[in-house]
């Protein structure tokens, strides 16, 4: 009987340990939200991440955070990528407007002009740098690099269609708007 006893205890504290890692670990991964998101995205949490693999090369980890977890596309919202290898950031502006063409954007001098203006936010990127893209809540576009206002295009359309590149239905990716869009 006594035998049984300690195992009974013994199997509780098992038990209430692992409780307690996981709220503790639900906790921390709450508070890693960062500042800078924080600050655009009220009680932002983490909606989903997912990781983008391009052919056998792991290019970025995705993150995107929403007002209590929840992602509405007309709220505001942040996906941060965090890089795993070094990147041309005049190619990443280029990759964002073929991804935008595929989504149905046709307008050329349009997709020129938002290529210009992510050519002059986005910098070369190296494994372990992080871009942030916010949506914000008047439907704008701020980037932050490695947690630094690195510029904001002020165009509706643009905000739409930058983010339509993971989030849409139609993204090239579904996987991986799946995987973001988890808690949905």
């Amino acid at each position: 009987m006594k035998m049984f006893q300690r195992r009974y205890t013994a199997l509780n504290l098992v038990i209430a340990l692992a409780i307690s890692l996981l709220v503790l670990s639900k906790n921390a991964f709450a508070q890693s939200v960062p500042d800078y998101v924080m600050k655009k995205v009220p009680d932002a949490q983490v909606v989903g991440i997912a990781m983008f693999t391009y052919l056998f090369w792991d290019v970025y980890d995705a993150t995107l955070y929403a007002p209590q977890g929840k992602w509405q596309p007309e709220a505001p919202f942040a996906l941060k990528l965090d890089y795993q290898r070094d990147l041309d950031g005049k190619k990443i502006a280029q990759r964002s407007v073929d991804e935008m063409r595929k989504q149905g954007i046709s307008d050329e001098e349009k997709l020129s002009e938002w290529e210009d203006k992510m050519i002059a936010i986005f910098p070369d990127v190296e494994d372990g740098d992080v871009i942030t893209g916010v949506a914000t809540a008047s439907h704008t576009s701020e980037f932050y690099i490695n947690g630094e206002l690195a510029g904001s295009i002020e165009d509706t359309d643009f905000t739409q269609a930058f983010f339509d590149i993971w989030l849409s239905e139609n993204t090239s990716e579904p996987k991986l708007r799946k995987a973001l869009l988890k808690n949905q």
